[in-house]
């Protein structure tokens, strides 16, 4: 049985990077003006204790007039990959800080740069995911990976990097944000397959669509990927979170493209989440 219930519709603010970058505020408000009601923040200055220029608990005072609310944030732990543990700590100490001051749930692990994707790397990686889901969990939010393509590259006798970190990690402290557009470029199971083998652990949710002809990004609804076949069948128990993001390719700009997929999405898949 599929469970239906209301979430709020999300957005990762990453879509908007360059409006974000030129005046936050306005950006937000625009957002908010759209009809999204949840983000998911990225860019955490962990020294400064700082998003987009302004101090966590200001930057929360803003979203909190806004009327907005922040469910993740993507940090950068890949920058930390090579780097001792005790530094490694200290940076998801910083991340929780940060993290706690906006009222976040979850946590994410976003990105691995191309220099860690080996098998064996793909290994220490699981190592430093039950790390920090650890430490994460014991301060009370929670923790996840997110996916991109190159988890499901093919490496010797077939193995790919996802199946590791899936079968590596504890799945009580590290749950899991997909990416459905990534699922569904480089994968060869489908999302609902890949949900079905890790029943509590998907618990929010990347939607963009993708270019027909480049398979490059594109705005919901000018592209391949049948998201009313997708959510029409796939189980949503364990989904918490899910947000609208396009990371590039607008057809005119940022602010444009997160209108346009707000408005398809509200008249066509809104029913469904």
């Amino acid at each position: 049985m599929i469970r239906r219930k209301k979430y709020p519709m999300g957005l990762q603010l990453f879509t908007v990077r360059d409006a974000m970058a030129k005046d936050p505020a306005a950006t937000l408000r625009q957002v908010k003006d759209l009809g999204y009601d949840d983000l998911e923040i990225y860019g955490y200055d962990a020294e400064k204790n700082s998003y987009y220029g302004y101090k966590a608990s200001d930057f929360k005072e803003l979203l909190n007039d806004l009327g907005l609310t922040v469910s993740s944030g993507h940090y950068a732990f890949s920058d930390y990959f090579d780097k001792s543990s005790d530094e490694l700590k200290r940076y998801v100490d910083q991340c929780v800080e940060g993290a706690s001051t906006l009222g976040t749930s979850y946590i994410t692990w976003p990105w691995l740069a191309p220099e860690y994707r080996s098998l064996e790397s793909y290994k220490v990686l699981a190592e430093k995911l039950n790390v920090i889901g650890e430490r994460v969990h014991k301060a009370g939010l929670g923790f996840a990976y997110h996916n991109h393509d190159f988890e499901f590259a093919e490496h010797e006798e077939g193995q790919i990097g996802y199946d590791i970190i899936l079968r590596e990690t504890d799945p009580l402290l590290v749950k899991l944000q997909m990416d459905l557009y990534w699922v569904m470029h480089s994968s060869k199971k489908s999302p609902a397959a890949w949900i079905a083998e890790q029943p509590g652990r998907y618990v929010m949710w990347h939607i963009k669509d993708m270019d027909t002809l480049t398979r490059d990004y594109t705005e919901l609804g000018n592209g391949s990927i049948d998201y009313v076949d997708i959510l029409s069948n796939i189980n949503m128990d364990a989904l918490e979170y899910y947000y609208l993001e396009q990371g590039g390719n607008f057809a005119h700009s940022s602010m444009q493209s997160i209108s346009d997929s707000a408005a398809y999405f509200k008249q066509h898949l809104r029913r469904f989440l």
